[in-house]
């Protein structure tokens, strides 16, 4: 299923780019948009998870430089059952993290430096068990090549805007282009909020599970949620298109559970684990 829904992704992306470029060049522009759009699925689909991880300056760590942190993520990468990912740090004050990589075997996942400082241990191992959740759902591919294309797609928008409305190849003229130039960045921000949200909730219920403790994510996820309200994180801002990756919304202008919001509340998320502890016990 999550190869399933990857294909729709890079098709839907495929299809935006021929509209993109049709409308800036006609026939032409679309085959030449089809040729950027294939391209950019083949290096999505293999470097995207680096780029990321790359735009956040993640220091990659292990057993020798990071002891504590990682021995967190290699507990909890046993009791998921799975291998044991690269770890890295981010040296952010926001307390915030997110897990990348095409599949399991080839996962990373990340924190900020703030996450490790700021909540406690079981805190800390309820959130990376949330995102080694979304590496066992196979979400981390698809939300890291959203997070890549999104970021283009608005590039193209642009081209589209100052580029466009020139030339008789254009069938639409400055009309098209006023189009894709307000659809396409529309577009993209829907991707984002279809794979999102639900997702969240899913790696909610499995890292609770992972860890053994709904409360101590409920406790994460409020502590995160005041934490990124309050603490600026520069490269989320200067990358909104990554936004929807972490376990919280790490971006100031956002509404939560808005229309256009790419996560869930935060209030809701804390009440369903609230819900799932009580029903299976007195946990944590």
């Amino acid at each position: 299923m999550g190869y399933f829904r990857t294909t729709l992704l890079l098709a839907g992306i495929t299809a935006l780019f021929l509209g993109v470029g049709f409308l800036i060049g006609g026939a032409m522009g679309a085959i030449i948009a089809l040729a950027i759009a294939c391209t950019m699925n083949l290096f999505a689909w293999w470097n995207s998870d680096r780029m990321v991880l790359r735009m956040y300056g993640a220091r990659e760590v292990d057993r020798r430089t990071a002891p504590g942190f990682y021995g967190i993520i290699e507990q909890l990468a046993l009791n998921a059952d799975l291998p044991m990912p690269r770890v890295y740090i981010i040296d952010e004050d926001q307390p915030n993290a997110f897990a990348t990589g095409r599949n399991p075997e080839n996962a990373a996942v990340a924190a900020t430096r703030g996450l490790i400082e700021r909540l406690s241990h079981e805190e800390v191992a309820a959130v990376m068990a949330h995102e080694l959740a979304h590496v066992r759902n196979r979400d981390t591919l698809i939300q890291t090549i959203t997070a890549t294309v999104a970021g283009a797609i608005g590039m193209l928008a642009n081209f589209a805007f100052f580029f466009g409305g020139h030339g008789r190849n254009n069938p639409l003229g400055i009309i098209g282009v006023l189009l894709i130039a307000i659809l396409a960045p529309l577009m993209a921000m829907v991707v984002q909020m279809a794979i999102s949200r639900g997702r969240e909730y899913e790696a909610d219920r499995i890292g609770a599970e992972i860890c053994g403790h709904p409360l101590w994510l409920a406790s994460a996820l409020e502590r995160i949620h005041a934490g990124a309200g309050a603490i600026d994180f520069d490269p989320a801002e200067e990358h909104p298109a990554t936004a929807h990756m972490f376990i919280i919304n790490p971006l100031h202008a956002h509404a939560a559970d808005g229309l256009f919001s790419t996560h869930p509340s935060t209030e809701n998320r804390v009440r369903h684990l609230r819900e799932m502890a009580g029903a299976t016990g007195p946990w944590g």
